[in-house]
Formats: C-alpha cells, structure tokens, sequence
C-alpha cells in the first residue's frame, strides 16, 4: 500500500486499473500527517469556520460517495503490485505538471461574485433617485463599474433565478412559477456553476435558490460544491434559523443576511488563490417584514408612514453593508481587482413604492415589474462610470461570463441571451436590435402576463388586451397607442406567439421528484409540493371541496389543510431512480378531538396503512416580525410511522388517503419523509 495521491478530476479517468478505492469530499486542509504504518493518511480536514458555528440537527447526511458532487480534487487510495506501480507512477508525475501548468493557465481566469436580491426594486438603490434610503456600497460599485440602465429580468423570483442560471427563458427550463413544483428547474439544464465547475472554479451558493429542493434540482446538483442556504420560495424566519448545509439542515444564530455573507466570505478565503464562483442570492427584502434592531431604528425614525416600506428600506441597506463587507474581503486578498462583481434583482419591488415613477411592480408585465439594477464592477477590464442604453436581460448573464472567464467551446442548451461584452467594451458595430420577451402565470398562449420588448418599444398583455407603449418618448407609460399604431401591435402580438410556441415546446408537466438518488438517502415531500384532489380550492371554498392549503394558495412552507373529505386527498408525483426499501414518516398535527384517522399510503403499486391514534398539538416558533405576517408561521410537527415500502425504479405518484375521518378533520399534513435503508 503506498501514499494517496491527489490527483485533479479531470485527470481521474487515466488511473489504470490497478488503481482501486474509493472518494471522499474533502472540505479544508489543515495540516499534512504521516504514519509509519504502510497506509498513509494524506490530509485531516476541517470545516471552515462558519461551519464549526452551526449546530447540526439530528437528521444525519447520506454518507454514500458521488461522483457527481466530486470537487476539483479527489483522492485515490492505491493499491499496487511493483510493476503497475511504477507505471501509474510516472503517469501521474506527468498529470502532476500537467496540472500544474494548467494552474498556472488559470491565473488569468477573473473570479466571479454574483448578488442577486429578493424583491428588491429598481428603486431601491439611492443612485436611481431615492433619497430615502442609503445604499453607499450599491453605488459604489455602479460608479466604479458599468451601469445597465434598462435591464429586465421576469416578474417573479424562480422563473429570474432559472434564465439567470442557463442564459435561457425559463419556460425552456421547466420553470412557470414559484410553487407545487413549478419552480423546478429540469435537471439536463446547464448551469454557470456546471460550466465554471468544469473550468476550474470553485463553485459556492450562499442564500435562496427556489429552482428545486431535492436532488439533483438542488444546488449540490447543479454545479455549486458549496451551499448553504434554502431552496423554497421564502423562509419562515430570519434570526436563528435552520438552514440546508449541503443537504442537511443545521442550526445558524443571527440574522440571515449576516450568516449568507459569513459563509460566502468564507468561501473567498478558501478559495481566493484559485478562481472562484460565489453565487449570493440573498432572500430580501422579500417577506417576512424581520430585519436587526438599529435598522428598523433608523428607518421608523424618517417618518416614512407605511411600516413595509420603512423594513423594505432596512432590509436594503442591511444588504448594501454585508455586499460591503465582500468586497472588503477582496481588496483584504488583493482579488478585487481581478474579481468580476455582479449585482442585480430578481423583479420589481413586492410593495408600493418609489421604482423611478414605472408602472407596475412584483408580478407585473409592465416596466415596474421587471426593470431592476443591474451593476458590474471588473477593474481589470471595465472603465468606471460607464452607463449602458440598449436593453439587456437576465438571459445574458452566462455566455457574458463565459467570454470573460475565457470558457470557450462550451456545451448547453440552446441559448437565448448573447454575451454583453461587445456593449460594455463600446463595440456598438456588434450589437444588433432585439426583441425580448415576458410571461407570467400561465402555460398556454392566450394566458398570463405578457410583454414584448424593443429599445423603444412595450407591448404588454395583462389579460386585459394588448396594450402598447413608446418607451422612448413615454417611459412611464402614459399613453396607451394600441389604437393609433395597430401594425406595430400586430407585428409584437405575432412575434409573441411565434415565440411561445417554440419555448414551450417542451410542455409544462410535472417534474418528478426523485427519490432514492446516491446522494441523498432522504427526501422530503413537502405540503406545498403536494397537489389536491379533486380540486385546489382556496381556503375560502375548503368546505366544498374536502380539502386545502393551510394558507390560499399553499405557498412555500404551507401545509395541507381542511382535510374533512374521504374522496379528497393530497399526491405527489416521484421518480424512484434507485429499487428498494424506504421508511415512510408523516409530519403532522392533529388534535385529540380529531384522533382515530385511519390514513392509507399508496405509491408505486404498494401501500401501507396507519392510524392517526395520538394527538399532536403544533407548536408555533416565534416570529420577530415587525409588520404582521402573511405567511404561514414556522411550527413544530409531530412524526407518525407508517412503515415500510419497498420500491421499484420508475415514475409513480405517492398519495395519502383518508379511509375513515371520524373527527371534523383526517390531520394537518406538513410533509412525507421517505428514508431509503440500508
């Protein structure tokens, strides 16, 4: 037996086969050990240290190897004969330099800080005309970099986050919305982080992703070695929260935005002597209204009357200090320079208020709705205080990065944007005209919010008729010419449909979760994942149809609700990739009034059956909020084990029936664990 090697990735595949073992993940080196013994122990790592201040909860994560989540380096435990040794071994000294001419290639490579925000509009920077609220560090890096002034991305956040990631409407992707799986994002899409990743760069995630939650839709999926953070659509709380570490969920102490930017500056340090891609999604000013103390302070004491837009305006600058303590840590490791820094929002404002006199905000398929701030800062290349007129959108973003990272001849899918280099670098002669397009909320031509885009032109469908607008000459959209320019209407109705028809050729069904992937040995079905039947009535109408959502539309961390009816019921549509056994464990609540349920769970030709014979009444974590919530509140659930499953691969669905309800309701039914065993 002789010493591992660490040998690249790319390079794994030449190892001849006399080379067995097994991969780890390795997390930090701390210190190089040896031992006299003939097996020698290459590394003892550590976690980083934001990682070593979460407490991790008692779900365990799935210890099986993955290639797929492989990082840059992967170990090799070698055992050898004489002569395969002395092959493999001047083999690999040969990767080795090839390795190490390829880090010293690589030193050009810029690294990349991508901020996106949550609902923060194009208003809420002080640059663009705000005297109410203080944002320094956004300012600073539009006045140092180049400003886009008209750059659009879709109303809503999950349907943003998917063309952002993939260069690619996110109709394309699978994503048409933010809930019951509508915001997953298929799992052949390329990503930046897969591309990144296989150029070289490290690839971390710090914040809100909402383009799937379990395997492989999650980050560690997608090309990111490193997340921290959560995949819905919004979270419960802010301060002290649990967070997803790769898969497990561990305890963090502070404001949220604090932690994201702990981790994500942690990654830097890791990682700033080779390139990196750090990827913050930081999840506000979305709702809920919870923000530190001597924010709130600060912006209650400017007599600003609605108390939403006073948090909105903390939450902005509570975001504008933590992007000012990254970019600290850049010029700390002498990195800023060769860092590109990127800063956008992912749609309009979620209230009303100030976004430059636009119409529309959050949801909306006019201006308002999807027009936000759109910096980037990249001394080494970009001339400062540059502003940028021609139209731009979030579709762009990769094959832009693409060309400054020097990624050539990659592989994805058909895109949709093109890169922005030619238009920061003052190449007008390289940037032709374009069209670009919107829609919301529906999956079939006539439905949704829809726009069509020119440099002078809005044509915008909100179920009410096409409408029309010059935004040249009436950028807040005073006058309505669908009357006076029909052609020109006519010629964008047109190009709409043509353009809907060829990006949703793929359709709209449901993506199934998968269940039994290596790398995750448990997956959680949430409420707001499941679908109702016989119908998805509003809380209003739950008497009439046996069944709901605890909230009115089963937003993210909704539960199912109102369960009074044997013939309704919740599913959830699944993808066994790996045959076997599989623990089934309800999360619910139920009072003791309501005990007796006899419940039935059905999936992939299998069923088991289990009474609800204990109550349990949920318990109702504390919410520090400072306007009253809309949001279901975060509470604690009780587990009942229904048994044992086993499994064949395929697609199916799992459904929960109620057989007997001798109470008002079956239960409240958060969420369905299957647990593959060993």
């Amino acid at each position: 037996m002789i010493s591992c090697f660490l040998l690249p990735r790319q390079y794994r595949f030449l190892a001849s086969a006399s080379i067995t073992g097994a991969w780890r993940l390795p997390t930090r080196p701390t210190s190089r050990t040896t031992s006299t013994s003939t097996t020698r122990q290459c590394f003892r790592w550590a976690l980083p240290r934001w990682q070593n201040q979460i407490k991790s909860k008692k779900r365990k994560p799935s210890s099986t190897p993955v290639k797929a989540e492989l990082p840059q380096l992967v170990f090799f435990h070698c055992k050898l004969n004489a002569v395969s040794f002395c092959r493999s071994f001047i083999s690999l000294l040969g990767l080795f330099a090839l390795s190490e001419c390829r880090s010293l290639g690589t030193q050009s490579q810029p690294n990349v800080v991508l901020v996106l925000t949550d609902d923060q509009g194009y208003g809420d920077v002080r640059s663009h005309g705000n005297k109410l609220i203080d944002t320094p560090i956004h300012d600073r890096i539009a006045a140092e970099g180049v400003r886009f002034d008209r750059f659009f991305v879709s109303p809503v956040c999950a349907p943003t986050r998917a063309s952002l990631l993939t260069g690619r409407y996110h109709i394309r992707t699978g994503v048409h919305g933010v809930t019951r799986g509508h915001e997953i994002m298929r799992a052949d899409e390329v990503t930046i982080a897969e591309l990144l990743k296989g150029a070289g760069y490290a690839t971390g995630a710090f914040g809100k992703w909402h383009n799937g939650s379990q395997y492989p839709h999650h980050p560690n999926g997608q090309g990111f070695d490193e997340f921290l953070g959560f995949c819905a659509g919004h979270w419960n709380n802010y301060f002290d929260t649990s967070l997803d570490r790769n898969g497990t969920m561990v305890k963090s102490d502070g404001f949220i935005i604090d932690t994201l930017t702990d981790a994500a500056i942690e990654f830097i340090e890791l990682n700033h002597k080779r390139p990196f891609f750090c990827y913050i999604p930081y999840n506000t000013p979305h709702t809920p209204w919870q923000v530190p103390e001597r924010y709130w302070r600060k912006y209650q004491a400017k007599g600003i009357d609605d108390p939403a837009i006073a948090c909105a305006y903390a939450m902005c600058e509570n975001i504008d200090d933590n992007m000012g303590r990254v970019l600290a840590k850049l010029e700390e490791l002498k990195i800023a320079d060769d860092t590109i820094f990127i800063y956008l929002s992912d749609n309009g404002p979620n209230t009303d208020r100030y976004n430059a006199g636009m119409k529309g905000r959050k949801g909306s398929a006019h201006e308002g709705g999807g027009r936000v701030p759109f910096f980037v800062r990249y001394p080494r290349r970009i001339s400062p205080g540059k502003v940028i007129k021609p139209i731009a959108a979030h579709i762009d973003l990769l094959p832009t990065l693409m060309e400054y990272c020097g990624v050539r001849n990659y592989k994805t899918k058909p895109l949709d944007g093109r890169s922005l280099v030619p238009l920061i670098e003052s190449k007008p002669s390289a940037w032709p005209s374009r069209t670009l397009f919107t829609v919301w909320g529906g999956t079939r031509l006539q439905d949704g919010r829809r726009a069509v885009r020119t440099d002078r032109w809005r044509a915008v469908n909100e179920k009410r008729g096409w409408e029309l607008y010059d935004m040249l000459n009436d950028p807040l959209q005073k006058q309505n010419l669908a009357q006076a320019k029909p052609d020109v209407l006519a010629r964008f109705s047109a190009a709409y449909g043509e353009w809907f028809s060829d990006a949703a050729s793929a359709g709209f069904n449901p993506i199934p979760i998968h269940v039994g992937h290596p790398a995750r040995h448990e997956v959680v079905l949430e409420g707001h994942y499941a679908y109702l039947h016989p119908t998805e009535g509003k809380r209003a109408d739950a008497k009439l149809h046996g069944i709901s959502y605890h909230g009115r539309s089963g937003w993210a961390n909704d539960w199912v609700d109102n369960w009074a009816s044997t013939k309704a019921h919740p599913y959830w549509h699944l993808n066994i990739v790996r045959s076997g056994d599989y623990q089934v464990v309800l999360k619910y609540a139920c009072a003791e009034a309501d005990t007796g349920s006899l419940l039935r769970v059905e999936v992939g030709g299998e069923s088991l059956e289990v009474e609800v014979d204990n109550p349990f009444l949920p318990v109702t974590i504390h919410s520090p909020d400072r306007i009253a919530r809309k949001e279901a509140q975060e509470r604690r659930w009780g587990s009942l084990h229904a048994g044992t499953v086993r499994l064949a691969k395929g697609k199916t669905q799992l459904r929960v029936r109620a057989l007997e309800i001798p109470g008002a309701e079956a239960l409240e039914l958060k969420a369905v664990h299957l647990i593959r065993q060993h």
